[in-house]
């Protein structure tokens, strides 16, 4: 086979937040089956770098995108520039994200506002780049990281919580609407990982309260999840919980 049919036939993948541990193991996934991975970041490129230099070590290739995705228009451009590759993105994982530990009377509105305009419009802006270039080629995947606090609440986490509860509107809609085009979105909850993000929040080890299996999943079963609902040609619309809470 000719290195030009090896090119066509490649995948690739745009992570958002590729520069968190999540975002980072998410994108380690895709590498490992020879994926091209776009490799997003806003603020910490160091971290990026490395999420870059493990894809190609693991077997795949990359390059960074640099956006706030809070601006729909910076968002617009990192999802045409990777579209203006070959193998321009079949799959998208929107992971960019931030947290916050405030109760609910000392959340400040500066913080309120922070967090929904990350987590939650920022996601907005992500999926109405993602679709159009997806609706084009005849379809594609969209996998969404939520939360199992936007389910159940959590104490202290009132921003997020309500951050990750409207992203189960926001999916069941766009997978509607997006359906009769071959569209598919999808939210999944990776449940308790060790991240920079929930440092301050992790449960200590011996009280994994609710848990059926008393543990939290680990982040290979988690990354692999994400990597298989990303190809899946017929769900959509779906929420699949990674833990062993019920929801």
């Amino acid at each position: 086979m000719n290195q030009t049919n090896q090119t066509n036939q490649r995948r690739a993948v745009l992570v958002t937040g590729a520069s968190g541990g999540i975002g980072q193991a998410i994108s380690l996934a895709f590498a490992a089956a020879g994926w091209f991975v776009g490799v997003h970041y806003h603020k910490n490129k160091a971290a990026a770098d490395d999420t870059l230099r493990q894809v190609e070590a693991t077997g795949g290739t990359g390059t960074l995108y640099e956006a706030d995705i809070r601006d729909s228009h910076a968002v617009r451009q990192m999802v045409e520039a990777s579209c203006s590759r070959v193998p321009a993105p079949s799959v998208f994982v929107c992971n960019a994200g931030i947290g916050g530990s405030r109760l609910l009377l000392r959340q400040p509105q500066e913080d309120w506002a922070s967090v929904i305009a990350t987590n939650l419009t920022g996601t907005f802006h992500c999926l109405r780049a993602m679709a159009p270039p997806l609706l084009a080629r005849g379809g594609g995947s969209i996998v969404i990281i939520g939360s199992y606090a936007g389910f159940h609440g959590s104490s202290g986490q009132a921003a997020y919580a309500a951050s990750k509860a409207g992203l189960i509107g926001l999916v069941r809609t766009a997978a509607q609407e997006w359906g009769a085009g071959n569209v598919r979105v999808n939210l999944l909850l990776p449940g308790w990982q060790q991240t920079d993000l929930s440092e301050e929040a992790m449960p200590a080890d011996d009280s994994w309260v609710g848990h059926a299996l008393g543990r939290p999943p680990s982040r290979e079963e988690v990354t692999n999840t994400v990597f298989h609902m990303a190809q899946l040609n017929d769900v959509s619309g779906q929420i699949w919980n990674c833990d062993s809470r019920c929801l």
